[in-house]
């Protein structure tokens, strides 16, 4: 193990000083986030900081400027010479500030110490009116997640209304969606040469058009308007269906929505990305550290990734509250087993590291590798799920390559253990293909998870118990979670183990009433199970659990779809996750019988 020292040059300047001890006059793009900076290829800004980089660009970043002051954070470096890109950092900024019932969280795990007052509320559109109010003639490029899934209109529960495109609320000049890299890099090669105006036919990007002046295309997809969808909730519904089809196709249409005199146009994305770029982007010099402005603080977010390694993008569950897949799409994009082992080696030589790998995973910790057989079928295929409502025939589910980064890794010197702390999809392991070899590679996999990669606590995501809540989730049945079970506890009594599975599941759904709430809380308690890992739903834009929870319909079919809105609908559905906490039991008693399902109450106490 070495202890490799760093010189204050190895991180993106973030300062005036930073900047001039590289002996730069002029920077070409400044970035603004929401986050700490985290020189770490799990953190945005650092990447795309890191891809312009390697571009040959002048980039500093700003992280959690102070927006309440005289604006001195927004000042600093000046301005770039190309653009301005912001980012409200690597969480939705309203999830990350707020619970599910809007009360304040008490911790920001991107944050040093976890302070929560370091960012303002959408920072995409706080910070980008400072600096359209300082510097109107300097473009503004906006990406990550919050604006990525505001690009068109959508509702917004913390306002408990339905806004129009981040473009149109913030002034930003033009909007990256997805994941950057393609985009960015694209974006800086043409102003480079062309400077200003901001091109507006890169792929992956949305901008604002004049209504008068823009000319549409036969093969464009049209919208109902911003303001049709204001008074019309069944529109803003079919919309999002054509959405979130777009988003899942391999060749996508351009689409298009009025929103007043303006007209939002969001180009097709960029065909996913080849293993080669993906491992470009996870191979550039991260110094994998916080910048030495937060010495002595701890920043929770990296606490837990620092001994953790992504070593795929995308997810092809398309579950129905999840935005992964309409940010990072459903194509599962791996590196390769030298990236990845690189980035393992490089974990190693950490001074802190004690062999233990906290993680080797991503949206999900099983999809590595996994494709369409016939990839052509693939290209045409509009489906947002590839194993909901059952796993598509041309889906390949072999393991072996997961496998063989898994021994690959375990055989590295200094790793005594790789956990597996991403989610795992149990549908795919009990997956019946008709290739034997693949079935025996889900069987293998399963056994040596369970038996080498688990650090005492197994997590696995069924959600619910009802058919009908997990047919709407796109999640599989509960009967699949059974099998699972029986093959973990068989495992763990055959080889004397003292593991845990621990499920996580989610109340007030769409779809889900308290009579669903109650029978989970009878099966669970058959299963032995004190639940922990729950939440209650929040929306968030651009999934189709929101649409459903705000329209009242499903986008898919537009029939009806209840769901608990108030406090006290959302509370009564919470409590039973809680059925063996005593100070909950008079409650649920009284709930059961009001419910008409008083034959419950034997069951349970």
């Amino acid at each position: 193990m070495t202890n490799k020292t760093y010189q204050l040059t190895d991180w993106l300047p973030t300062t005036k000083k930073e900047v001039e001890l590289r002996g730069w006059n002029e920077l070409d793009v400044i970035l603004f986030s929401g986050d700490a900076y985290i020189d770490h290829p799990s953190f945005g800004a650092a990447v795309i900081g890191r891809i312009l980089e390697a571009e040959g660009l002048k980039v500093a970043i700003v992280p959690q400027p102070n927006w309440r002051d005289d604006l001195r954070d927004f000042k600093k470096l000046g301005r770039p010479r190309l653009f301005f890109g912001i980012s409200a950092g690597s969480m939705d900024s309203m999830v990350n500030k707020y619970t599910a019932n809007k009360r304040l969280r008490s911790e920001d795990a991107y944050t040093p110490d976890g302070r929560h007052d370091m960012r303002p509320e959408y920072p995409s559109i706080v910070y980008t009116r400072i600096l359209k109010e300082l510097y109107p003639d300097v473009p503004v490029v906006l990406g990550g997640i919050e604006a990525s899934l505001r690009r068109l209109t959508h509702y917004d529960y913390w306002q408990d209304k339905v806004c129009p495109s981040i473009l149109i609320t913030s002034g930003a000049n033009l909007l990256i969606y997805g994941m950057g890299e393609k985009p960015i890099t694209e974006l800086c090669r043409r102003m480079k040469t062309c400077g200003t105006p901001l091109p507006t036919d890169i792929p992956q990007t949305a901008y604002l058009a004049d209504r008068k002046s823009f000319a549409a295309e036969e093969t464009d997809l049209h919208l109902f308007s911003h303001e049709e969808c204001l008074a019309d909730k069944r529109k803003q519904a079919q919309n999002f269906r054509h959405i979130e089809e777009e988003s899942n196709k391999y060749e996508a249409l351009r689409i298009w929505q009025e929103t007043g005199d303006k007209v939002v146009v969001v180009n097709p994305p960029y065909p996913p990305m080849s293993q080669k770029e993906l491992d470009y982007s996870f191979d550039l010099p991260y110094t994998r550290l916080p910048h030495p402005k937060y010495k002595g603080k701890r920043i929770p977010a990296y606490d837990m990734i620092k001994f953790s390694v992504n070593i795929h993008r995308g997810c092809f569950g398309g579950c129905a509250f999840c935005t992964i897949s309409a940010h990072q799409g459903k194509f599962i994009v791996s590196r390769s087993k030298e990236s990845i082992l690189k980035e393992v080696k490089a974990i190693t030589e950490m001074p802190d590291f004690k062999g233990y790998l906290s993680d080797l995973g991503g949206p999900s910790a099983n999809m590595y590798a996994m494709h369409g057989k016939d990839e052509k079928l693939c290209h045409k295929c509009k489906r947002p799920s590839c194993v909901h409502p059952k796993i598509c025939p041309n889906l390949n589910t072999d393991h072996r390559p997961l496998l063989d980064i898994y021994h690959s890794v375990d055989a590295l010197p200094g790793i005594k253990k790789s956990f597996i702390g991403s989610g795992v999809r149990y549908d795919l392991l009990l997956h019946q293909s008709k290739d034997p070899e693949v079935n025996r590679s889900a069987a293998q996999y399963t056994r040596e998870l369970i038996v080498r990669h688990v650090s005492g606590r197994l997590k696995v995501a069924p959600e619910h118990t009802s058919p009908r809540v997990l047919d709407i989730m796109r999640k599989p049945p509960f009967e699949q979670f059974y099998e699972f079970k029986r093959i973990f506890d068989r495992l763990n009594r055959e080889l004397n183990l003292r593991q845990q599975i621990i499920p996580y599941f989610i109340s007030s759904h769409p779809g889900c009433t308290e009579e669903d709430m109650a029978e989970l809380a009878v099966i669970t308690k058959k299963l032995d199970f004190h639940l922990e890992q729950v939440q209650d739903f929040t929306p968030t834009p651009m999934t189709v659990a929101t649409e459903a929870w705000y329209t009242g319909v499903h986008p898919y079919t537009l029939e009806p779809v209840f769901s608990a809105k108030t406090q006290k609908e959302k509370l009564a559905q919470r409590m039973f996750f809680f059925w063996y906490k005593p100070e909950e039991r008079r409650k649920i008693i009284a709930e059961l019988k009001r419910i008409g399902r008083s034959d419950l109450i034997k069951k349970l106490y």
